[in-house]
């Protein structure tokens, strides 16, 4: 499962599993669920439950990486942030006011700061007065940071 991975990840997938699975295994769904959405993964309980049942109900971590490898590739984040603004987009268009999309991403889940949400247009090149097709911008957004950062 290492080839999958970069190194640093795998360093802070083992990290948060052993800070839950004291134990050296995952042995129950709620420190599986703890343990995924700690790592930003959104699985169901329904797959959790499907995840570990599939591993005997005990997971050592190399169980965990490949479970967080099927994971990673049935959890579509671009595709379901722009299933979210096409569907707030009632006139088809395509495109979202930057005021409109500052407001959401200050103040929607986490909440970003107004520093952070400037480096994303700044990165997107996104102005503050104009429009911004969302498509384009879930793709800068959601692109893995380069290595060099």
């Amino acid at each position: 499962m290492a080839r999958y991975f970069k190194e640093q990840d795998i360093d802070e997938f083992r990290e948060c599993f052993y800070l839950f699975a004291r134990s050296g295994q995952i042995t129950s769904l709620d420190e599986l669920t703890v343990v995924m959405r700690s790592l930003g993964m959104s699985p169901t309980i329904q797959e959790l439950a499907g995840y570990l049942k599939g591993k005997g109900g005990k997971m050592s971590f190399a169980d965990f990486l490949e479970v967080m490898h099927i994971h990673s590739r049935a959890e579509n984040l671009p595709n379901e942030v722009v299933n979210a603004f096409k569907a707030g987009d009632t006139d088809k268009s395509g495109v979202i006011p930057a005021k409109q999309l500052r407001n959401l991403l200050q103040n929607w889940g986490e909440g970003l700061s107004a520093r952070e949400v400037d480096n994303i247009f700044r990165e997107a090149n996104v102005t503050n007065s104009g429009t911004v097709r969302y498509e384009d911008f879930v793709k800068i957004a959601c692109a893995p940071v380069p290595d060099y950062y």
